[in-house]
Order: structure tokens, then C-alpha cells, then sequence
């Protein structure tokens, strides 16, 4: 199936803990916040502004805090295409920036911007919206007091991740080309296998370089926690049966990555496959039914 790189085991850092006892999943008034942020999505049609949101200093802290610590770590952790696109991403320093602040830097430089998302997107919908030019994205802020790890998508993972990728002209026809092969297909199981490869590259992508593993995937680069376990996942090549096969962890850290060895590569990979996709190819290729969730 492909070579496995494999890393010295290193242990978590203990601050993160199981994805199950996040503060953010018990916290009862930080779920009213959260919760009344989310609720400013329904209705919302894809391409309108998204509400302005006034965030509270404890906000902008748990976003300086994360920008401190992610300054430090993308040098030592991402790809260098990633490093690249940074340069010029909509990802300030001293505050938590609104969809508009994010989406009119992302219009001029890629034409993607920021649709709003109240938590999870059904797929036709997230990954269709790609083809025009539209990534959902949520408002929330992470639990302050565990800012390093979340275990839902928050703004701190759309800006820092997908902000950084929908700056980079390279990256944005990517999304592109998910969402073509998306609005293409009929079938829940087409679907679901072009949500599976988007998951495995674009949100836990990973790349070679010079040896190293590096991360490019929006996930892994908004999330210190996820960076440092990096160092105990196995990593296979871009395989799709293997891909296709694999359980992903709808939480919590993802024991499996599959690395590309450049972003050419990447593209690639992704463009002759998705390209040509259509309702029937998982039959055709004698692909396996996807496997979603915990294990």
C-alpha cells in the first residue's frame, strides 16, 4: 500500500486531555455563548455577510494566546508551502478578526470568502459551496481555559487553517476541485468518499519534506495540540483504497495521516481522481463502503 514513516512516540501534552473532557463540552455558560453564536447561522443563505459579532476580551485573549503559540510552532511543524501562504493570510495578532475582515483579504488574493456556519455542514452543501468560492466557516471561540486544543472547528481553526489555505491561489483551486466533484455526483456514497479524501488531505494532510513529516492540513495547523502529536501517528503514502478504508476520529486526535511528498504531488493526486469522479467510480475501482466516527 505505500511506505508507513513512523516517528518517535512522544507523550501529549497532559493540559490537552481526551477530547470527551474538553471544558468546551461541559461548560455550561461558555455552551450558551457558543451556542448563541451558532444560532446567528440558521437561515443564513451561502454568499451573504455574516452578522457582526461583538467578542469579549476574554475572546481576543484566547486568540492572542493561540497566535502566540501557533507563531512559534508552524516554523517547526508545517509544510513550507503552507509557511508561504501565510506570508500574506488574514490571521492577525491582537484580536479575533470577523467573516468580513477575513473575506475581503481572501476575495483579492484567491476570490474565495467566508460563508457562515452555525457547527457541522451537511456535505452537499460544505463541500458544493467550494465550487463557487465559498468555505462555511463558524464565529465561536474555543474554551479559554484549554485554548492549545478544541474538539470541534471553531473561528481560531477557519482562520488559522482554512484562511491560510484560501490565501494561496494553489490551495484555493484545491477546495475548488473538491467542490466540483461534489456538486457533480448524486449518490450519499460518492459523496461520502469525496468528503473522506477532503478529510484526510485538506483538514489532516501532511506532506514529506526532507524526511520530516510536516502538516498542511487546516486542522492540524490551527491546533498546537494536534501539531505536537504529529510525532505519534502512523503516516502512509496518498493511497485512496487505504484511505477509504480508514476510520477517521470525528474528535479528538486522528491516530492515521497520509502524506503527500509536495504540494505538486498533492495536486496531483487529488485532481486526477476527483476530476474524472463520478457516481459510479467507487463501484468501478472496487473501492470500500467509507468508515465515519469513533472506532
Amino acid at each position: 500500500m505505500g511506505r508507513v514513516w513512523t516517528r518517535t512516540p512522544v507523550a501529549p501534552d497532559g493540559r490537552l486531555g481526551p477530547a470527551a473532557q474538553h471544558p468546551g463540552q461541559r461548560d455550561i455558560r461558555y455552551l450558551e455563548r457558543r451556542n448563541a453564536l451558532a444560532r446567528l447561522a440558521h437561515g443564513h443563505r451561502v454568499g451573504e455577510p455574516s452578522p457582526y459579532v461583538e467578542y469579549t476580551e476574554a475572546e481576543h485573549a484566547t486568540w492572542r494566546t493561540v497566535h502566540a503559540a501557533l507563531a512559534v510552532a508552524h516554523p517547526a511543524y508545517a509544510c513550507r508551502a503552507v509557511l508561504e501562504a501565510r506570508e500574506g493570510a488574514p490571521v492577525p495578532a491582537d484580536h479575533v478578526p470577523q467573516h468580513g475582515e477575513v473575506g475581503a483579504r481572501l476575495r483579492a488574493l484567491t476570490g474565495f470568502d467566508f460563508t457562515l456556519a452555525g457547527g457541522v455542514v451537511e456535505n452537499k452543501r460544505f463541500l458544493g459551496s467550494m465550487e463557487r468560492g465559498y468555505f462555511h466557516a463558524v464565529q465561536f471561540v474555543r474554551h479559554p481555559a484549554m485554548p492549545l486544543y478544541t474538539p470541534e472547528p471553531d473561528v481560531l481553526h477557519d482562520v488559522f487553517g482554512h484562511g491560510i489555505h484560501l490565501s494561496d491561489p494553489r490551495f484555493a483551486d484545491l477546495y475548488r476541485t473538491v467542490g466540483r466533484a461534489a456538486m457533480r455526483v448524486r449518490t450519499a456514497e460518492a459523496l461520502e468518499l469525496i468528503s473522506h479524501l477532503y478529510w484526510f488531505t485538506l483538514e489532516y494532510g501532511v506532506m514529506v519534506e526532507n524526511g520530516e513529516v510536516k502538516a498542511y492540513g487546516a486542522a492540524l495547523l490551527s491546533s498546537y495540540g494536534e501539531l505536537a502529536q504529529m510525532a505519534r501517528n502512523q503516516v502512509y503514502e496518498l493511497d485512496v483504497p487505504r484511505m477509504a478504508a480508514t476510520r477517521y476520529q470525528i474528535s479528538g486526535y486522528q491516530p492515521v495521516l497520509f502524506a503527500a511528498r509536495s504540494l505538486e504531488h498533492l495536486t496531483d493526486f487529488l485532481g486526477a481522481f476527483l476530476d474524472a469522479f463520478d457516481d459510479d467510480t467507487p463501484a468501478r475501482l472496487g473501492l470500500p463502503a467509507v468508515r465515519v466516527g469513533e472506532p
